[in-house]
């Protein structure tokens, strides 16, 4: 198989990394504007690479293509690469108003469309969603980390979390609730506060505090910043037979013994892959499993997680958050 990464800066390079760990065999070659990025990626990775993405399909003829770039950009690569007979990948998107296009171009193309959404890759998430099934919940969940320190190599203001169309709490939004509505069933009424705690200079909230109720009954407070100076997930879960606590990294998962009085560390993982530039909440077992996952949707032996028609309605329910009620 031959893949194209699109987008060569940090997950366009993360991908590369991972698919050559995933499957040797497959092919790659990239797509960037920047030659700096393209230098790097044939230095660090062995990988060459194409400024023009038309010409990369005409020269390379790609199966596949990861879609890596800002995601304002998503949708005409998207649409391009469908037209183009490729099967697609995209990193999480931000923006919804290409879908319907992009549905309808796949089922003519007969195309496949997956869509990156690493949290239901987590074995801590696939724990929780088990132990939280058939009960009526309730959770605190915090979420944030202070945006100067997302990417410290580069300011925040080079980057996509700074345009308000897909500003940083948007995304972290748009990471959370597919895993959240997984776990804890369809929302059925949202209440938001929002607000400007810091200087940082945007023009969009820096920090939600968000009331969810469930349609199963489940209820929950979900708080998403971009002010907290410690990068943070944390995560309480509680019902009349079950006390669950997450701090957002694989060793901090346990539950309360109701019997014994005393905390289980629950131990998910035989091995921990670790990117060390980035949070320690942040873990790239994940990223490789929904790699696995969308090469074996190809081979017609896996279904995707999450799919853009239920991405379509957590994007709109986000825009609503943003609007504040």
């Amino acid at each position: 198989m031959k893949v194209l990464v699109i987008g060569l800066g940090s997950m366009g390079t993360r991908r590369i990394r991972l698919i050559q760990k995933t499957d040797p065999a497959v092919e790659i070659a990239g797509v960037d504007t920047q030659e700096e990025r393209r230098q790097k990626i044939k230095n660090e990775l062995n990988i060459n690479s194409y400024s023009d993405l038309r010409e990369a399909v005409a020269d390379f003829s790609p199966d596949a293509a990861f879609i890596c770039t800002s995601p304002i950009s998503h949708g005409a690569i998207a649409l391009q690469c469908l037209n183009s007979g490729l099967d697609i990948f995209t990193e999480i998107n931000l923006l919804n108003d290409w879908y319907d296009e992009a549905l309808k171009t796949a089922k003519e193309k007969n195309c496949k469309m997956f869509l990156s959404s690493t949290f239901l890759y987590r074995k801590e998430m696939e724990y929780i969603t088990k132990a939280v099934e058939n009960k009526k919940v309730n959770y605190i969940y915090h979420s944030g980390q202070y945006l100067p320190d997302w990417h410290p190599w580069e300011s925040y203001k080079n980057f996509f979390v700074s345009d308000k169309r897909t500003n940083a709490c948007r995304e972290i939004l748009a990471i959370e609730f597919p895993w959240l509505i997984k776990a804890f069933g369809e929302i059925a009424d949202v209440y938001s506060l929002n607000g400007k705690n810091t200087s940082l200079d945007i023009d969009f909230p820096d920090n939600y505090i968000i009331v969810l109720q469930h349609k199963n009954g489940n209820k929950g407070v979900f708080c998403q910043d971009i002010i907290a100076r410690k990068s943070e997930r944390k995560l309480e879960v509680y019902a009349e037979d079950l006390h669950l606590f997450w701090d957002g990294t694989p060793q901090s998962l346990s539950v309360y013994d109701f019997n014994d009085k005393k905390d289980v560390s629950i131990s998910l993982y035989d091995d921990v892959n670790k990117d060390n530039r980035y949070a320690a909440n942040i873990i790239e077992n994940a990223y490789q499993d929904e790699i696995k996952s969308f090469f074996n949707y190809l081979k017609g032996t896996e279904t995707p997680r999450h799919s853009f028609e239920e991405d379509g309605k957590i994007l709109d329910l986000i825009s609503k958050i943003e609007g504040g009620k």
